[in-house]
């Protein structure tokens, strides 16, 4: 019997902490579980592809969608725009599926005020020291 309105899941916690990891592993054990796409205006990186790994805008495109309220949460991280597109996220709801969003903590509280039924999780790091190493290699690795 198909569901006659999806789950909203919301994994968040700060940067490094893990939420890809989490993330890939839940969507692994449950594979119905649809993966909400954000849209954002830095550059695809090598091997990176539109409209799987983000919806690449520019800032004109990505400024309209925020003036037009296209967008569940947005923020400026490292001047550039990320967002949840919300127009995806309830059309998979409205047809019974799940949808999981991996986001920062600001975002989530966003979310939580449109969408106060869904289930918000939250990662904290195992210490600071720990969260401290993980975000210097990720700087490392992607030269931010």
């Amino acid at each position: 019997m198909k569901k006659e309105k999806g789950l909203l899941l919301v994994l968040s916690g700060p940067a490094g902490v893990g939420k890809g990891t989490v993330c890939g592993a839940l969507r692994q054990e449950n594979t119905s579980i649809q993966y909400s796409v954000s849209a954002t205006t830095r550059s695809p990186r090598e091997g990176e592809q539109d409209g799987v790994n983000y919806f690449f805008k520019t800032r004109e495109q990505f400024e309209k969608m925020i003036e037009h309220d296209q967008l569940l949460e947005w923020a400026e991280y490292v001047g550039n725009y990320y967002g949840t597109p919300i127009e995806y996220v309830r059309e998979t709801l409205d047809s019974g599926q799940d949808i999981i969003l991996e986001i920062e903590v600001q975002g989530a509280l966003k979310v939580r005020e449109r969408f106060p039924e869904g289930v918000f999780i939250f990662l904290m790091p195992p210490s600071l020291a720990e969260l401290e190493a993980e975000l210097l290699d990720v700087v490392q690795k992607q030269k931010i």
